[in-house]
């Protein structure tokens, strides 16, 4: 994989007036070529691959986790019913063989792969199929309210709320399940691959009782399905947790239905210190490690391990909170924003490639607006600003994670303290709250909206603005704190919604112009590319612009 950025391929759907737009995409032989990196079963070297992963994850149900770290083992044990061709943005066949949308982009037929099982050896057929889709629809109460991001993104809302997307899943026949949207939106069929809704098996939901969610003060528990008996069609089965030596476990599914897993078991690794992480791949006590510090990178491939490089697909924000009533005042956050030295940042802090961001997505997504306001850092300004604003003296709590790592944030301890020195230096008093990843800072920032600022990002999950500025600020969230923002929330709605490209374009570039000049919900920060490194004997990992990895393609050589 080249260092340089790889403009990802844009996918969507196209729909013309009065015709069917048809996706055929992945047929059964192109997709498995597709997932066939030159070994088959035939080829698989056997032992224990080894991975460092960065953090806990929160649990193993896919529709109740946004996180990478939750999605690394997920995305091994779960298939979506799209997915992408390893190493692109592409669109090809997953659990669907193919698919197909009407006219209007509401009606969405799924022909499914025949002889799938999943790992409690009951059947993938359309009626598994819709009781997903009907699971996340109707879930309630505390599981409503628990981090279901990524439903309430796409889907807009739950059964009984006015926002929701979703109308219904018919099962044609036992191998063609038909989706029936109450609107159309631009997320499909990208939206279709996200991790989170992966296809989980409908009996170990019931037996396991997987709907069943308590929240406890500021957190929330899951239930035994999330837990301890994750059931899905992928390559590895789920052989435990081990936390107290932070190892799971992931087991080679010799029933899978693409390509096998090349090594017999896959361990999960959870190291959550950096310089740990890379001490550990040096000892060989692991074979792959992800996020390396930028500084490590030439020192590693240097020493003949091999460093991959992700294109830069995501983003690192300043988030503002304007439940705060002085945050409320556009000039404050324009304030925040001159006083930012990003450029200085990414120059000492950025992994190499980094970029200074002006908008929340990529130069490669539809929608990006070459024109839009961009704050050259003038501290001055943000002293004016904040002086006209009656905010001068202002204090802020700002809230950044610990014991983690992010694509888009190798180091959120290092580069806080260089954002709070920036505030600083133009009179904004700055509290420091460090929080765990899970169980603290998400649900603080997230769930709670305790903070006035915090640092986050996103890596982006398919190739379409709203994936990006549709997640951030197409909603009221508690992060951001005000949820009277309807005009922001409107123009991103109907911009997702317009079904003509060219309009749709001209929409999304609109809305990131306003975002920088009459909303101000956040700062961008920069676009970073991050990167894995592995032992000399790791072969077949191919890295993805989406994070996305699967490791059936792994082997060890000797």
């Amino acid at each position: 994989m080249r260092a340089s950025r790889m403009r990802a391929t844009r996918f969507r759907a196209v729909i013309a007036a009065g015709a069917v737009a048809t996706l055929m995409i992945g047929l059964a032989g192109c997709a498995d070529s597709d997932r066939d990196n030159g070994g088959g079963e035939g080829s698989s070297s056997g032992g224990t691959f080894i991975f460092a992963g960065a953090g806990d994850p929160k649990n193993f149900d896919p529709i109740f986790n946004d996180d990478g770290e939750s999605f690394r083992p997920i995305r091994q044990m779960y298939d979506t019913l799209v997915t992408h061709k390893p190493g692109t943005a592409e669109l090809v066949g997953g659990l669907a063989e193919s698919w197909e949308n009407d006219a209007t982009g509401k009606v969405w037929t799924f022909k499914l792969r025949q002889n799938v099982k999943f790992h409690d050896g009951t059947p993938l057929d359309a009626a598994a199929v819709c009781a997903n889709f009907d699971r996340w629809y109707t879930m309630k109460g505390e599981a409503a309210q628990s981090q279901m991001i990524y439903y309430q993104d796409v889907f807009g809302g739950f059964e009984g709320s006015p926002d929701a997307v979703y109308d219904n899943c018919k099962a044609q026949d036992a191998s063609t399940a038909v989706v029936t949207m109450k609107k159309y939106k631009g997320a499909f069929p990208g939206a279709f691959a996200l991790t989170a809704f992966s296809i989980v098996s409908p009996e170990a939901v019931k037996k396991y009782d997987g709907n069943t969610v308590t929240q406890n003060g500021d957190s929330f528990a899951y239930s035994a399905f999330a837990n301890e008996h994750p059931t899905g069609t992928g390559a590895f089965t789920y052989g435990g947790w081990n936390k107290a030596t932070g190892e799971i476990t992931l087991t080679k599914n010799p029933d899978y239905w693409g390509d096998k897993a090349k090594v017999d078991k896959m361990i999960i690794k959870i190291i959550k210190d950096e310089n740990t992480r890379k001490q550990e791949l040096r000892a060989g006590t692991v074979q792959a490690i992800d996020f390396p510090a930028p500084a490590d990178r030439k020192a590693l491939a240097g020493e003949g391990y091999k460093v991959l490089d992700r294109p830069a697909f995501n983003i690192l924000y300043l988030g503002i909170n304007q439940k705060n009533p002085k945050l409320r005042d556009l000039r404050v956050r324009q304030a925040i924003a001159y006083a930012l030295n990003r450029a200085q940042l990414v120059q000492t802090k950025g992994p190499g490639g980094a970029a200074v961001a002006d908008q929340f997505l990529p130069d490669t997504v539809l929608g990006y607006a070459p024109d839009v306001q961009k704050y050259e850092y003038n501290v001055d300004k943000a002293k004016q600003l904040l002086s006209e604003a009656g905010a001068t003296g202002l204090t802020l709590n700002f809230y950044y994670p610990t014991e983690v790592t992010r694509p888009y944030m190798p180091n959120p301890q290092e580069i806080f303290t260089v954002l709070a020195n920036d505030l600083q230096a133009a009179g904004i008093k700055i509290n420091g709250v460090p929080r765990p990843w899970n169980g603290g800072f998400k649900d603080d920032v997230q769930q709670f909206g305790k903070q006035d600022l915090h640092i986050l990002g996103w890596t982006g999950d398919y190739n379409d603005p709203g994936n990006f500025v549709g997640t951030f600020f197409g909603r009221a969230k508690p992060e951001f704190g005000d949820d009277a923002m309807t005009e922001m929330f409107s123009a991103i709605g109907k911009a997702d919604a317009t079904v003509d490209e060219a309009g749709k374009k001209a929409a999304f570039e609109q809305v990131n112009r306003d975002l920088a000049t009459k909303w101000l919900p956040a700062v961008p920060i920069w676009h970073a590319p991050p990167a894995l490194a592995t032992a000399k004997n790791v072969e077949g990992l191919v890295p993805s612009p989406l994070t996305a990895e699967t490791f059936n393609s792994v082997s060890l050589t000797k």
